[in-house]
């Protein structure tokens, strides 16, 4: 039963954040001064670091392999949504600054899962 708890976090994590990224473009607000200091990509940035985040946590990972291996996933999921968005969602498109930023989240994210579980109490 815990390897269900463990995964409804991450699980419902991942279907908000793939509802978000296929949402049209006209959901969004226009391009003004959030376009100046790049909100997109830290959005992009913040959203994978939740997701490796909340995959560590919920495979406990402690071996950098692992780790590896979800950033892998991550990145593969990133090219997804991109090619998703620019094929079948209305007025958006690939955007590689948005790949380069999902990995920079997800290298985040491990670090983010090994720094909280070095700090953790026993």
């Amino acid at each position: 039963m815990s390897v269900y708890r463990n995964l409804f976090l991450p699980l419902a994590a991942l279907i908000f954040f793939t509802i978000l990224f296929c949402l049209p473009g006209s959901a969004f607000p226009k391009e003004d001064w959030l376009s100046e200091v790049y909100f997109d990509k830290w959005v992009h940035i913040g959203i994978f670091t939740v997701l490796l985040f909340l995959w560590s946590r919920a495979f406990q990972i402690n071996r950098v392999v692992f780790s590896i291996v979800l950033i892998l996933l991550a990145i593969i999921y990133g090219f997804l949504i991109e090619f998703i968005q620019d094929q079948f969602v209305t007025n958006r498109s690939w955007d590689l600054g948005d790949v380069i930023a999902d990995f920079v989240g997800s290298i985040c994210g491990a670090l983010a899962w090994y720094g909280y579980k070095k700090n953790r109490p026993l």
